[in-house]
This record gives C-alpha cells, sequence and structure tokens, in this order.
C-alpha cells in the first residue's frame, strides 16, 4: 500500500512466503577470568610489605605481603614465658605430691594435705596444657603475618598499599585477587529471563 500526496491509493500484492523472524537478545557485561582467586589474612594489623602488584605472575607458595609481625612477636615471647613459668609450677608440684605421698605413707601428714597436694599436681598439669595451646596459637598468629599466593596466576587486583591496616573481624580482607588463568575467559552479564526463555541452541 502506497500513497503520495493527492494521487490516488496504489496497492501492491505478493504471494505468501515463509521466511526467518530473527530475535536477538543482547546483553552487556564485564570480561572476567574463570577462575578468580581472592588473598586474604586472617589476623588484623599493619602492611608492612608487598611483593605483588597488578600484573604479577605469581606461583603457588610465593611471599605476596607481609604484616608487621611485631604485636604477634610480642604476645608469642610472653606466651613463651607463660609457659615457661607454668612448667616450672609444674616441677614443684611434682616434688611437693612425691614428698605428701612420702610423708602419708609414713603417716605423718593428715589425708587432706596429700589429696590437696594431689589436686595441686593436676591444676598444674591443666596450666601447662592451657599455657602450651596459647603458646602454639600466638606461632600459627605469627606466621599468618606473611601471605602467600595459593595458586599459580597473575594478580589482577591489589586492595592494600604498604602502611594500611586491615581488621579481620567478621571477614578476612581481601589482599590481592588472582586470575588462576588468563587464557580462560568469560562474560558475567545479566540476562532479562523472558528473554532467556527464548534461547536456544
Amino acid at each position: 500500500f502506497k500513497f503520495r500526496g493527492n494521487s490516488a491509493p496504489q496497492y501492491q500484492t505478493v504471494p505468501v512466503t515463509r521466511g526467518d523472524l530473527p530475535q536477538v537478545v543482547t546483553a552487556t557485561g564485564q570480561l572476567n577470568p574463570v577462575t578468580n582467586v581472592q588473598v586474604g589474612c586472617q589476623i588484623s594489623g599493619t602492611i608492612d610489605k608487598l611483593f605483588a602488584d597488578y600484573n604479577t605472575p605469581v606461583t603457588n607458595g610465593q611471599l605476596v605481603a607481609r604484616l608487621d609481625p611485631a604485636t604477634y612477636q610480642a604476645i608469642f615471647h610472653q606466651t613463651e614465658g607463660d609457659l615457661a613459668n607454668a612448667g616450672a609450677a609444674l616441677e614443684l608440684a611434682q616434688v611437693n605430691a612425691r614428698r605428701s605421698e612420702d610423708l602419708f605413707k609414713a603417716k605423718l601428714i593428715p589425708q587432706s594435705d596429700y589429696d590437696q597436694s594431689v589436686a595441686t599436681l593436676h591444676q598444674a598439669e591443666a596450666t601447662v596444657k592451657v599455657k602450651k595451646a596459647a603458646t602454639e596459637k600466638a606461632a600459627v598468629d605469627l606466621q599468618r603475618c606473611t601471605i602467600y599466593s595459593p595458586v599459580d596466576g597473575i594478580v589482577i587486583s591489589r586492595n592494600v598499599d604498604v602502611g594500611q591496616t586491615v581488621a579481620a573481624s567478621l571477614a578476612a580482607p581481601t589482599l590481592f585477587l588472582i586470575a588462576q588463568d588468563l587464557t580462560k575467559m568469560q562474560v558475567d552479564t545479566n540476562v532479562s529471563e523472558a528473554d532467556v526463555g527464548r534461547v536456544r541452541v
């Protein structure tokens, strides 16, 4: 059907045929590696040194950052001293318990004194276990001041700077984002559900 100005309408007819009706779904998104690994820290502290930056290739186990270890070193030394003190108290309790046992067998002290020495010995043994556990925890925290790469890859994001304080309270803060393999990429995008329902292979 065509109509131009004051001229009469003109009609054109064609036979009905079948054809393709294309329907295109478009979306925009961000190109990302298939596998991203977040490198964080389990303790709070100040970033002392960084050994990796953007586009730095890293390998599994490579040192990438270090927190200032001074506070955790002091805590570790303190727990070592507490453990040594508890060990000395245990030695004294063992000596007193043996002496009390000999005196009790010779009927030179009452049962209550012997029982008290045995109880003191058990308390000293428990204290040593508690102090030993505290020392082990302090040693683990000290080791966590050094941050290592968990995978082979390339650093695509560095979220901290030297001197910055990171707080590991409810969740571990992310220090680096490492792409494990940049030859495998994907587009992360949002597509309308109405469009997704019409997509076919």
